[in-house]
């Protein structure tokens, strides 16, 4: 199966369903797949041909969604940036990829258009949606308006050549510690992981989907894919700015899933959930950094009727394990077992696997193990490694786990995060749910920071929820919970954390 047919299956089967939901517009999956079509024909026409690179620069809109599935029908291979991607970064990415057209919009024209057709010697047209005239940019560049592909091109399905271990997407990672990498997924790799989420979250048709998050993160992408493939409704709107407009649509929507990222849930929490009628919410997921103890007690005491799943992934195999709602009272720490159909196991710094109590890195085995880095070899060697079966890879994560006697994981820290203090090592987050245990912190990152004298100072960095909290409380409350040597030594106060585009906190900036 390729990941186009997730539309083109459904849109066969229930045409007339609402399948997207995007500010005033509703479309029918008839409707979205007659519109990919269109444009598939354009890029055709473009040039663009098998295994050909298309850049994606739009917010959650409807054209973003129809792009997806346009360059998936035209055989290529689709490459969604996050809309505020800055224009250096753009160029990086476009050249990286070697990108043969780019779907945008018209802000991003603005600053020296012409500029791509050097910038980016691959690039040989441009789809902008919006308000476009016909014609070149630059010398050889040729633009093309979405509206008026909509008009121009038919709507009959395009003959593909693609098989399911062609490549479908690069999802190039945020970039924290330096130039950002793309993810290489094929086609068989995705199938795979929609299917393996979708039959744990237990989908239906009748799910009604909110997402907010950016099309560009492996998580948000997901989300219509797998919505598409087991024929519900997707809401989509650009972000959780403003929490309150998206709880009232979420009411009006009768929505009943909706994935989150940690400070999506806090901004939640925030909100008086007592407003707004949710009772047609089935479940909830968090993934992308570990959502504190207490604030999924407090979930859990708010929407108790709905079930939470606590899930881990890393765009290189996108989603590795997730707990069963049954075992958020038991484990309320923990992000599960491996998802469907895969294995995973911790080793230490010489390949031994390590037995239950032990801290070691996470391994990935399974059809969702990605393809490996774009142009990155070397960067590919090291987190892609040859297993015991002759070609198949597994995946080591960077990431420190422990395991329980029963099989369920624990993360303990990024490898790169450990603090080395006084001789001893130091993991950020068990630091961090002391401090959420702490009434008045509403976030809270804990980093090291050279120090002379013990190597790596504990610097604890928090967004107040109560301004009357002084550092002498949370140095008291750390005292009276944790070892010495894991006690702050540096409290900081802030308004607000910095994140990267898809939520993560960036934790090099706060060192």
């Amino acid at each position: 199966m390729l990941i186009q047919n997730f539309l083109e299956r459904t849109a066969a089967r229930i045409p007339d369903k609402v399948a997207l939901i995007c500010g005033d517009e509703r479309l029918t999956y008839a409707e979205i797949d007659a519109m990919a079509n269109r444009l598939a024909a354009a890029l055709r026409d473009m040039g663009v041909r098998r295994g050909d690179r298309v850049g994606i620069l739009l917010n959650n809109t409807v054209a973003c969604v129809i792009s997806i599935f346009a360059v998936l029908k035209a055989d290529g291979v689709f490459v969604v940036v996050n809309h505020s991607t800055k224009r250096d970064k753009l160029v990086y990415i476009l050249n990286n990829c070697n990108a043969s057209v780019l779907v945008t919009e018209p802000r991003s024209l603005t600053d020296a258009p012409d500029g791509f057709d050097t910038e980016v010697p691959s690039l040989n047209g441009i789809v902008v949606c919006g308000g476009c005239p016909g014609g070149t940019i630059g010398k050889r560049i040729r633009a093309n308006s979405f509206d008026a592909i909509q008009k121009e091109f038919p709507s009959t399905k395009l003959p593909s050549v693609n098989i399911d271990c062609d490549l479908a997407c690069l999802i190039y990672t945020s970039g924290t510690t330096g130039e950002p990498k793309g993810v290489v997924c094929d086609h068989d790799n995705m199938v795979f992981v929609a299917n393996s989420v979708i039959e744990y979250l237990r989908n239906v048709e009748s799910d009604v989907v909110m997402n907010v998050l950016p099309l560009s993160f492996s998580y948000g992408l997901y989300q219509v894919l797998m919505t598409f493939k087991f024929g519900g409704t997707l809401v989509l709107e650009k972000s959780f700015a403003f929490p309150a407009q998206v709880l009232k649509l979420m009411e009006k929507e009768r929505v009943t899933g909706f994935p989150g990222v940690p400070t999506i849930f806090a901004a939640m929490l925030r909100s008086d959930l007592d407003q707004y009628d949710l009772s047609s919410l089935r479940y909830l997921t968090n993934a992308a950094a570990a959502l504190p103890v207490q604030h999924i007690k407090k979930i859990r005491r708010q929407l108790p009727a709905v079930s939470f799943y606590s899930m881990y992934g890393q765009t290189e195999t996108k989603r590795t394990l997730y707990l069963p709602p049954d075992q958020l009272e038991k484990r309320p720490d923990s992000v599960g077992i491996a998802i469907p159909g895969t294995e995973v196991w911790l080793e230490d710094e010489t390949g031994r696997r390590l037995d239950p109590g032990e801290v070691g890195e996470l391994v990935v085995r399974g059809r969702h193990v990605m393809r490996g880095y774009w142009n990155a070899p070397e960067e590919t060697a090291r987190r892609f490694r040859e297993y015991k079966q002759p070609g198949e890879r597994v995946c080591h994560t960077g990431d420190l786990f422990r395991m329980d006697e029963e099989g369920y994981f624990y993360f303990v820290s990024r490898k790169d995060d450990i603090i080395k203090s006084r001789g001893e090592k130091v993991a950020p987050k068990e630091v961090e749910n002391v401090l959420y245990s702490l009434k008045g912190v509403a976030e809270a990152v804990v980093v090291g920071v050279p120090d002379p004298m013990i190597g790596q100072a504990v610097k604890a960095v928090i967004v107040r929820g109560d301004a009357s909290l002084s550092e002498a409380q949370v140095l008291a409350h750390c005292r009276a919970h944790l070892e010495d040597f894991m006690v702050p030594k540096l409290v900081e106060f802030r308004t607000e954390l910095p994140r990267t585009s898809t939520g993560k906190v960036r934790r090099t900036e706060l060192r």
